[in-house]
């Protein structure tokens, strides 16, 4: 009887296993509902040095025409304005990990194949990693300084005018768990002006529904949020609540927790929390808008590519070893020295709201 086999690092096997990997791992992630190769995305992919050498890539900002312009006959010659541009660089890196087997006797013992669950383990580790790249970076979590963690690119903390932070503090460290620095719809209002009112504007995400701001917010957050009793707070939000996505089949609207004020809310367990000097938890929310962050992939990886996949045998042929690596990047985008479009919003957790150990 034939049979069909692939042996360690047959070329076929490579191709599927890889390829398998990279969509699965990346279908698995907050981060790929926002993703998208135009200017409309709140994630941009840039594929600039997917086909060839280079670890940077350099986006531009048109800043828009500000002069008043010459009427009638009036001379526009010596006049004309020159354009304002502004450049954001983020890198690129290799990034693997590997699983090893504890040899022949140790798969004898087990009713699993080590290589199959080789390539799950690996798939959950890289949609853990790319979401943990998306939230540190749109967040600004500095408090995070493994380049591992945070895109392969340093996170930048918020400036102070795309940051919000409850009770009109002007420090995160200052917050305690009081009522009025909690999380409220209130800041949701107050990011959704500031976002309009910026210069530039933070744009919305164009989506049949309409234009859109897309919000993460901590469980904790969320928790505080759905406690508030208040006139014009959770409960309201909830009638007009859009839950899960019944709206539009847009992505940006699957899992969704409601909308408000033309914001669609999102959870996500991996945004920073912070202490205060009053041994308080505090969370950072954040507002996203069209192009808050960049990503890019380097040669034979990306969305619809695949990941570098090699099996080694160690030990005389005893142990099996299962790498899986891929070259990227993520970064929040910022110009000019100032973030372009995000803004975030510091709360104070509750009392009440339990906050998960070793979030930073």
């Amino acid at each position: 009887m034939a049979t069909t086999t692939y042996g360690v690092n047959a070329p076929e096997a490579v191709k599927l296993w890889s390829r398998k990997l990279a969509r699965e791992a990346l279908k698995q992630t907050w981060a790929s509902k926002f993703m998208g190769s135009d200017s409309n995305s709140l994630c941009q992919v840039h594929d600039d040095l997917s086909k060839g050498p280079g670890d940077r890539i350099r986006t531009v900002l048109r800043m828009q025409l500000s002069g008043d312009g010459v009427q009638g006959d009036g001379t526009l010659e010596g006049n004309e304005e020159a354009l304002v541009t502004y450049t954001d660089d983020f890198l690129i890196n290799q990034l693997r990990h590997a699983v090893r087997s504890g040899g022949k006797m140790t798969e004898q013992r087990i009713p699993f194949s080590v290589r199959e669950e080789a390539r799950m383990g690996l798939q959950d580790w890289w949609a853990d990693r790319y979401d943990s790249w998306f939230m540190n970076q749109i967040a600004g979590n500095s408090a995070v300084t493994d380049t591992r963690y945070t895109g392969n690119n340093a996170a930048t903390a918020p400036d102070s005018a795309h940051q919000i932070i409850a009770n009109g503090m002007t420090t995160e460290v200052s917050l305690t768990a009081t009522a009025s620095a909690q999380f409220t719809l209130s800041l949701v209002d107050q990011a959704v002006l500031k976002a309009r009112t910026l210069s530039p504007v933070i744009r919305p995400i164009s989506t049949e529904a309409g234009m859109k701001y897309v919000m993460f917010i901590t469980p904790e957050q969320h928790y505080d949020l759905r406690r508030n009793t208040n006139t014009l707070e959770w409960g309201d939000v909830q009638k007009a609540a859009m839950q899960g996505g019944n709206i539009s089949d847009n992505p940006i609207f699957t899992g969704a927790l409601g909308e408000y004020n033309g914001v669609i809310l999102h959870e996500s367990f991996r945004l920073p929390v912070l202490d205060s000097t009053g041994g308080s938890k505090i969370g950072r929310a954040v507002l996203c808008g069209a192009q808050a962050a960049i990503w890019g992939y380097g040669r034979d990886s990306g969305m619809t590519g695949r990941m570098s996949w090699v099996e080694e045998l160690f030990d005389y042929k005893n142990q099996l070893g299962v790498s899986a690596g891929v070259i990227g990047g993520c970064k929040k985008t910022i110009y000019n020295s100032k973030d372009f479009s995000t803004i975030t919003m510091s709360a104070a957790h509750s009392a009440n709201a339990v906050t998960a150990t070793g979030r930073a």
